[in-house]
């Protein structure tokens, strides 16, 4: 894929619903001030609508958010081929282990999951792990199957204080533009590349 010196055309930005997503407003934001060549837009699975507005995104990405769930359309639309053509980048973040699970297994029951697994995008992965759960072998085991899949990007979890131990723990979501870098320097091959 040729990135432009100035980064990605086209971004989807994917919510899950780890406490994270409420702060998508503000990586939105970032964005659009960063890359203002970009056309972005946002899609988030229902449990994301929990901690974050769909409003609120919309305005700030400037089009309507995509909600992944299948009710949502009609018989006839085909959102999850329209999504998969149309971006050349989709940064998932927070990813929740839900999400990262259902991924790395190739399920594909809500348009975004079916989406993903048929784009030719650079698809970015930054998880958001509950307490002590990067220590189970079947997350890691995730994890190693996205990592090994071409085109996927999965970016370490950093130390974070958890909602609910209070503690530091590993397992928080690496900052958007962190995980954006990742993806840039995927497609480039350099190593921590900046657009």
């Amino acid at each position: 894929m040729d990135v432009p010196a100035t980064g990605f055309r086209r971004v989807l930005v994917v919510g899950t619903g780890a406490l994270g997503v409420a702060f998508l407003p503000f990586w939105i934001n970032w964005l659009r001030n960063s890359h203002p060549e970009a056309e972005i837009r946002v899609a988030l699975t229902r449990s994301a609508l929990r901690f974050v507005s769909a409003d609120a995104v919309a305005v700030l990405s400037g089009k309507e958010v995509f909600i992944d769930d299948w009710s949502q359309f009609s018989g006839v639309d085909v959102p999850h081929v329209e999504l998969a053509r149309w971006a050349d980048l989709v940064l998932v973040h927070p990813a929740t282990l839900h999400f990262v699970g259902r991924y790395a297994l190739g399920i594909t029951d809500t348009p975004l999951l079916l989406a993903l697994q048929s784009t030719a995008a650079v698809v970015g992965v930054a998880p958001s792990l509950p307490p002590a759960a990067h220590r189970s072998p079947v997350v890691q085991g995730h994890l190693d199957v996205l990592r090994a899949r071409p085109g996927v990007v999965v970016a370490p979890t950093i130390p974070a204080v958890s909602a609910s131990t209070g503690e530091l723990e590993d397992g928080g979501s690496a900052p958007l533009n962190e995980l954006y870098d990742l993806c840039v320097a995927h497609v480039t091959g350099r190593k921590g590349a900046k657009p």
